[in-house]
């Protein structure tokens, strides 16, 4: 059943509306935040929508990390990687920043002394250490600004100086946000003491064990964008700390797809903030609550829907190794192995260094064995000075009769 948003019900029928929010505020599926919306005591009701979700959310998880241990680790690697590219550029995107999958990618390659300096290594830095399940110090206001410091600050100086937070620990100055049309849809919160009282009282309701994580990690993502405690930089900041507590929580990988559905339902996300800004709702956080666990929902089937492909596919690849190989050439075999995972699960392909080290040869064995590959199916791409081979998994799964071991 549809949950009724309260600030559409006052035009319908008041008296309606204030028994519904009475009803709502005072239910014992309700959880009150300390916490103020739009003058509003701040509060959610688990209804029985959400605790569908989180049990859909979870039996996925459990689906996903299956998925994950039967498949190789390489291929799990490979699309980790695809997908952090992914997220990266998506959460930038929603921001009206450009970036590109090969930026992101040469990031990756060279995390470290050589990445440092660069646009968006920071980003990358603080994307990539989820997939080790680090743990990230998430307790104050201090821990807040350094996240960002290290995710967003560099950007934000380069692209809008003026925009560098100026306050003690957040700004100094107000802020509102616009919507495309430049109509004034928010307005952040000010001064900034009151920032970091509402940022400290958001912080404890995301450390209350007495709560589902779930919808600690939805609540608490709303709270951070309706305090907007910087004056730039808040969208990414709330997709990152989300992704981060989502790969806590979940399989990491959960981590790397948060954008990505966002993105996809934009209008959803943006509406529900909206809905729950305005004063009328009543500081009823529900309708946001919903759809982000929808977007989690979404999130964790669409990354099953993709192993589980991925799965199939491999295994149905594999089988024809015999075909394409001949029995005693096992280097050959674990080659055309890496290729097919490569095909099914990387960005663009596995690098020279990666299959020496993996397949544990010699780059003059490599190239002779990467000779006996058909031309048709191997797939070499060469970004800068490192090429990148996969194989033509299309065409291999249409040829049935192809023997490898004897050119």
């Amino acid at each position: 059943m549809e949950y009724t948003v309260l600030s559409k019900l006052f035009y319908q029928n008041k008296n309606d509306y204030e028994q519904m929010y009475q009803q709502r505020f005072h239910s014992e599926y309700t959880v009150h935040l300390d916490f103020e919306v739009s003058g509003n005591p701040a509060f959610f009701v688990q209804t029985p929508e959400t605790y569908q979700m989180l049990i859909n959310i979870l039996r996925m998880n459990t689906a996903v990390s299956n998925l994950c241990q039967a498949l190789p680790g390489a291929a799990i690697h490979q699309f980790s990687r695809r997908c952090l590219i992914d997220e990266i550029v998506l959460t930038n995107s929603i921001e009206g920043v450009r970036s590109t999958r090969k930026e992101i990618s040469d990031i990756l390659d060279e995390l470290g002394l050589k990445s440092k300096g660069k646009r968006f290594s920071g980003l990358v830095q603080k994307y990539n250490m989820l997939m080790t399940k680090e743990e990230l110090p998430l307790a104050n206001c201090q821990d807040v600004r350094e996240i960002y410091n290290e995710l967003a600050l560099a950007e934000v100086a380069e692209e809008e100086p003026e925009n560098v937070p100026d306050g003690k620990m957040f700004r100094k100055g107000p802020v509102s946000i616009y919507s495309p049309s430049q109509k004034e849809i928010h307005k952040g919160l000010y001064p900034e003491e009151r920032i970091i009282q509402a940022m400290e009282q958001a912080l404890c309701f995301l450390s209350d064990d007495s709560c589902e994580i779930l919808c600690r990690i939805s609540i608490f993502h709303y709270l951070l964008e309706y305090i907007h405690p910087f004056y730039d930089g808040n969208g990414r900041l709330g997709r990152f700390i989300c992704s981060y507590l989502l790969a806590q929580e979940l399989e990491p990988v959960t981590g790397y797809r948060i954008s990505y559905t966002i993105k996809e339902n934009l209008k959803d996300y943006y509406q529900a903030f909206t809905i729950c800004n305005d004063p009328l709702n009543r500081g009823d956080l529900t309708p946001f609550l919903i759809m982000f666990l929808k977007i989690i929902e979404e999130s964790v089937e669409k990354l099953k829907s993709s192993l589980r492909e991925g799965f199939v596919r491999l295994n149905r690849n594999l089988k024809k190794l015999p075909d394409l190989v001949h029995e005693n050439d096992e280097s050959l075999k674990e080659l055309y192995n890496l290729l097919i995972q490569a095909a099914l699960f990387s960005e663009f392909g596995v690098p020279t260094e990666v299959i020496l080290n993996h397949v544990n040869i010699s780059r003059s064995t490599l190239n002779v064995k990467l000779a006996k590959i058909p031309g048709e199916l191997l797939v070499k791409e060469k970004r800068g000075r490192v090429n990148y081979y996969s194989l033509n998994v299309e065409m291999l799964e249409k040829e049935t009769n192809v023997r490898i071991g004897s050119l």
